[in-house]
């Protein structure tokens, strides 16, 4: 997937893995409320979400969770176009990103 903003991929790569992960599940969220309604909604946030998923894994300081973070990417495609191989949903998965939104937002706090 291509880059839509280089500032983005600059601001990005300040980022901890954390950070990054938090984001994505920003968007993971928008997508599951979106799920449904406004298709234009839908789309917006499903590809800000792989975007962010994208940038996540060409950040070479993240080589070693780089099968994880392919995964939850595979499981996110897999809700939103439809396959269903793993049988989860969007709110399933916002849950698991809302463990980094929190830990990053704690850190913050420091």
């Amino acid at each position: 997937m291509n880059v839509v903003r280089k500032s983005l991929e600059e601001s990005w790569g300040k980022m901890s893995l954390v950070e990054q992960m938090g984001n994505i599940g920003s968007e993971v969220g928008r997508a599951a409320r979106a799920q449904g309604q406004k298709d234009e909604s839908f789309s917006g946030a499903t590809t800000r979400a792989l975007e962010l998923f994208d940038l996540t894994l060409r950040d070479r300081r993240w080589l070693g969770r780089l099968r994880e973070i392919g995964r939850v990417r595979e499981i996110f495609c897999d809700i939103v176009f439809g396959n269903q191989k793993y049988q989860t949903t969007l709110l399933d998965l916002e849950k698991y990103f809302m463990n980094f939104a929190i830990v990053a937002r704690l850190q913050a706090l420091k």
